[in-house]
C-alpha cells in the first residue's frame, strides 16, 4: 500500500506498521495558514486515529510570530490555554520524501480541530461551506495558483541583513523564460517531482516578471482537496527551497519596486444530480449558465465585505495599487486580468471563474471558503452581477458599492459587520477572525517603518 492509497483508519495503521515507523508527523492550519504540527509516537498516533488527541489551543490564539492575541474570546490567559480536540484525517496521508526512517519515507497526515474549536478552525470552516454546497445539490471543484519570489538567502542571512539588500535567486525581468528554467532546471525538477510525490501536482510552472519570481498552478481537484494541496504546497515549497540553500516567500509584496504576489482561485460547480457542469450552458452568451451568473454575482457582491479573508495581512494591501496586476474594485470581466473576477468560458469541463483578488499570503482554506460561500449565497439569492467591465479596469470608475477596503483595519470592520459572513461562517468565526485581523493591524501601528524614518527623520 502507498501513502495516497490510505482511506481509512485501518489503512493508516497498516501502512505505519508495514513501514516500521516509530513516529508519524501530523500538521494542521492555524488562523494565518501557518502549518503547526508535531511527531506522534506510533502508539499515540494509532490511539489518536480513533479517539482524536489534544493539541494546545494556543495555536488558534496567537499570531504568525507566536505572539498572543489580547482581544479574542475563544482562548487566552482567561482560559489558561487548554487543549483543543483534533482529529487525524487518514485520507490526507502523504509521504515526506525529505525524511527517511530505515529507508522508508516518513508519513504525514493533515488534521483539523473539532468540538468547540471547530467553529474557528480554518479547514472546518471550508468543510461547513462545502456542506452548504452539498445541500444545494452542487459539488465544487477548485484550483489555486501562487506567485512566489526566491532568494539566495537563508533564515540566518535575511536576519543578519535585517531583510535589506537580499539577493534574488536570478536577476532581471524574465517572465515565462525558458532560459532561466533551463539553467536552473535542477530546482524546477525537484519541485515538480516533490509535488507529484505528495499529490499536489503542478499543471504549470514558469518564471513571472521580476527577479527570482515563479508562478505555480496546482491541478484542479475537489474544493477540499484543492485547499489541502495549496496548504501543503506553500509549506513544502519553502522546505524544499531551504534544503537547496534558497528561500521562498509568499508575502503579498516584498518590495515596492516589483509587482505583488497573487493567490488566484479557479472555481466551478457540478450538478450532483446530473454529473454535469452547473456553470456551462452553450445556449447562453459566453456559455455562462444562470447558475454561474448568480454565483459570479454573489462573489462580486460580498467581496468588499469578505476582503479580509482574501487579503489577511497588512502587507496584502500594499499589493492593491493601480498598475500592478491587482484589482481595486469588485469588478468582473470576460478573460480580463484587470478585474477582480475573471469569467473563463470554455467547454463543459473547463467553464469556470477565477477570483483574482487574493494574495499569496492568504490562508487557502479561508480564502476558498470566502469565494465559494459568497458564490453559493449568490445562487440562493438569485443575484445578478453588475455590468461586465470591458477593457482596462484600472482606468475606469465604478459605483461606491464595488469599492474594496484600502486597509486591513477597514476590511476587518466590514467583515465584523457583515450579516452575510455571520450566516455563512458563524458568529464565532467572524468575531475571532476579525479580532485577529485587528490585532495584526494594531501590531503594525506599533512599529516605525523605514519609509517613515527616511521621510520624516531629518526634514520634519
Amino acid at each position: 500500500m502507498q501513502a495516497r492509497d490510505v482511506k481509512t483508519v485501518e489503512d493508516a495503521i497498516a501502512l505505519v506498521e508495514a513501514r516500521g515507523l516509530s513516529h508519524v508527523k501530523v500538521g494542521m492550519s492555524d488562523i494565518d495558514g501557518i502549518m503547526r504540527g508535531k511527531y506522534l509516537s506510533k502508539d499515540k498516533f494509532i490511539s489518536a486515529l480513533t479517539s482524536g488527541f489534544g493539541f494546545c489551543n494556543v495555536v488558534l490564539g496567537w499570531d504568525l510570530n507566536d505572539q498572543l492575541y489580547d482581544n479574542v474570546q475563544y482562548t487566552g490567559w482567561h482560559t489558561a490555554y487548554p487543549d483543543a480536540w483534533v482529529r487525524i484525517l487518514p485520507a490526507t496521508c502523504r509521504d515526506l520524501p525529505f525524511e527517511k526512517v530505515n529507508g522508508q519515507d516518513m508519513l504525514f497526515f493533515l488534521c483539523e480541530f473539532i468540538e468547540d474549536a471547530a467553529a474557528i478552525c480554518p479547514r472546518n470552516l471550508l468543510h461547513r461551506v462545502l456542506k452548504r454546497a452539498d445541500n444545494l445539490g452542487f459539488a465544487a471543484s477548485a484550483a489555486l495558483e501562487y506567485e512566489f519570489f526566491m532568494f539566495k538567502e537563508s533564515p540566518e542571512s535575511v536576519r543578519e541583513k535585517n531583510y535589506h539588500n537580499l539577493t534574488p535567486w536570478t536577476p532581471g525581468y524574465f517572465g515565462y523564460s525558458v532560459l532561466r528554467s533551463t539553467v536552473e532546471n535542477d530546482f524546477y525538477h525537484q519541485l515538480l517531482g516533490l509535488c507529484e510525490q505528495m499529490d499536489m501536482g503542478i499543471e504549470g510552472l514558469h518564471t513571472e516578471t521580476g527577479p527570482g519570481v515563479l508562478e505555480a498552478a496546482i491541478g484542479v481537484d475537489s474544493a477540499e482537496a484543492a485547499a489541502d494541496k495549496a496548504f501543503l504546497f506553500k509549506t513544502f515549497t519553502k522546505v524544499l527551497a531551504q534544503r537547496n540553500n534558497l528561500m521562498a516567500t509568499f508575502m503579498a509584496k516584498w518590495s515596492h519596486d516589483y509587482p505583488g504576489q497573487s493567490g488566484h482561485i479557479h472555481l466551478s460547480l457540478k450538478d450532483k444530480a446530473t454529473g454535469q457542469s452547473a456553470f456551462y450552458d452553450p445556449s447562453q452568451k459566453h456559455n455562462m449558465s444562470k447558475t454561474q451568473r448568480h454565483f459570479m454575482a454573489g462573489v462580486q457582491k460580498y467581496l468588499p465585505e469578505f476582503m479580509s479573508m482574501y487579503a489577511q495581512t497588512v502587507n496584502s494591501y500594499s499589493r492593491l495599487v493601480p498598475g500592478y496586476w491587482a484589482p481595486l474594485d469588485a469588478t468582473w470581466g470576460l478573460e480580463n486580468r484587470t478585474t477582480a473576477l475573471r469569467l473563463i468560458p470554455g467547454s463543459s469541463k473547463s467553464q469556470r471563474m477565477e477570483v483574482r483578488i487574493g494574495s499569496a499570503d492568504a490562508n487557502p482554506y479561508v480564502a476558498l471558503a470566502a469565494a465559494l460561500g459568497s458564490g453559493l449565497m449568490g445562487i440562493e439569492q438569485e443575484l445578478e452581477p453588475d455590468e461586465m467591465v470591458v477593457g482596462n479596469a484600472y482606468t475606469q470608475s465604478f459605483p461606491a458599492h464595488l469599492k474594496l477596503p484600502n486597509t486591513l483595519w477597514e476590511a476587518a470592520q466590514r467583515f465584523k459587520g457583515s450579516e452575510a459572513a455571520r450566516i455563512l461562517f458563524g458568529d464565532a468565526f467572524v468575531e475571532h477572525f476579525a479580532a485577529t485581523r485587528e490585532w495584526e493591524e494594531r501590531e503594525f501601528r506599533r512599529h516605525v517603518t523605514d519609509w517613515e524614518l527616511k521621510r520624516y527623520f531629518e526634514i520634519i
